[in-house]
């Protein structure tokens, strides 16, 4: 089945279940593609305000929140969270990205806040509910998973057809133990999908790409202003132009330029006026991609995902030794037997090696890399019955739940289900 060739430009290039897809869309409005989180102790993120706050009452260093977000970047979420409360960002912890756009909630931790302080936080769309005090800030580590409710609207099938299509994929998808475990499409930037690029040229020292690239690599999908200013500034390469030329709405891009204006030769410490967390994520955004094409390149070769074979690396999920796959680092070896072989021919290809991640000129954002399963559960998978969509009458919609584990995205599950031929008008 053919894959979107802006899927394969995230190294997404095959789908695991040969059954058709649903179609349809995701997304129409943001209360279409719910986000729980559930960390390890079992506390829940709900949308709804806590009933018991008792906890309140105890001593502790970091203040627990839940933050519920509506259409919200969740770094955007964090700066805006970080100057209604007059704190720096540094005091602010969460245990995930959440998705954009989508309605979420989310445990977050403030050191050194009060609860009256978060309670009276007046932010559009951004929510914070204290929960308790404890010594312990939230941090990836306590993740559990993420439980989603998805609405699938804009369907043509007819329910029957609909029905037949989501079990076909379902049953797929339970024979195989679950989906591959590919980084999702908001890894890389929806509608602009340029974070891997970024991460790409940091990781060889080629500075000065790597800024064009996030300042004034265009995409078709993003908003006509927007894409004329970096069109304006890929041809001038002049950053003082563009800092005044360059909408407001595009804030990260404006702190870089504000500082190229004035020194447009020093591209790393323009990079340093962003925050430190979307620094490590062009670098990560890479290793996703590189981590895409190496599971794209092993299910093309109708390698198992279930079945070790010699030379493969395992982590532990849910107890169980699984496959796994490496996350290039400076300190990550490649698998051994045919999936290090894959590894290796895709590093030559790419003209990149495992030690430049050790990102010289910008230490804190250097990656050791480290393993992730090849395989994702999906549990307590959900389904309605077709109905009609009663935002697009002439149509059906279809809604599931489920949840996975940290680190994993739901889109990946949805395009099984609805193998979009357009995935960003699908959504995605």
């Amino acid at each position: 089945m053919k894959v979107p060739r802006v899927e394969k430009e995230l190294g997404i290039e095959i789908y695991t279940t040969k059954s058709i897809g649903v179609g349809g869309r995701i997304r129409s409005v943001p209360e279409d593609f719910v986000v729980e989180e559930i960390l390890l102790d079992g506390s829940k993120a709900t949308l709804s305000e806590p009933e018991d706050v008792s906890c309140l009452t105890r001593r502790g260093r970091y203040l627990v929140c839940v933050l519920v977000k509506r259409n919200w970047d969740t770094l955007m979420a964090i700066r805006a969270i970080a100057k209604g409360l007059q704190v720096n960002q540094e005091r602010i912890q969460i245990a995930g990205i959440k998705d954009a756009n989508a309605l979420t909630a989310q445990h977050m931790s403030i050191s050194r806040a009060t609860p009256e302080q978060a309670s009276s936080l007046r932010i559009k769309d951004l929510t914070l509910y204290p929960l308790r005090f404890s010594n312990q800030k939230i941090c990836s580590k306590m993740l559990l998973g993420n439980k989603f409710h998805i609405v699938i609207r804009e369907i043509v099938h007819s329910p029957a057809e609909i029905e037949k299509q989501i079990a076909d994929v379902g049953e797929e998808l339970e024979n195989s133990s679950g989906a591959p475990n590919f980084f999702g499409h908001q890894r890389f930037g929806t509608k602009r999908a340029i974070t891997h690029l970024v991460g790409k040229h940091i990781v060889k020292g080629q500075w000065n790409e790597a800024a064009l690239t996030f300042l004034a690599k265009s995409s078709k999908f993003e908003h006509s202003e927007s894409r004329d200013a970096r069109l304006q500034l890929w041809r001038t390469q002049d950053f003082a132009e563009a800092f005044r030329s360059f909408p407001s709405h595009l804030r990260q891009e404006r702190m870089m330029l504000s500082h190229l204006a004035r020194h447009p030769r020093d591209f790393v410490d323009a990079f340093r006026r962003l925050p430190p967390k979307l620094c490590r994520l062009f670098v990560q955004a890479y290793q996703s991609y590189l981590f895409n094409r190496f599971l794209s390149e092993r299910i093309k070769q109708d390698i198992s995902l279930n079945e070790i074979q010699n030379g493969d690396q395992m982590v532990n999920v849910d107890d169980k030794s699984c496959l796994a796959l490496p996350l290039v680092g400076f300190k990550q070896p490649l698998s051994s037997g045919v999936q290090g072989e894959i590894e290796r021919e895709i590093l030559e290809e790419e003209n990149n090696a495992q030690e430049h991640f050790r990102v010289s000129a910008m230490r804190e954002i250097s990656a050791a890399g480290s393993l992730r399963a090849a395989l994702m559960p999906i549990k307590d998978l959900l389904l309605t019955k077709a109905s009609t969509d009663s935002v697009n009458p002439s149509k059906r919609k279809v809604e599931l739940s489920f949840m996975l584990g940290k680190g994993s995205y739901a889109t990946i599950v949805l395009r099984e289900f609805m193998k979009p031929r357009n995935p960003i008008n699908a959504g995605f």
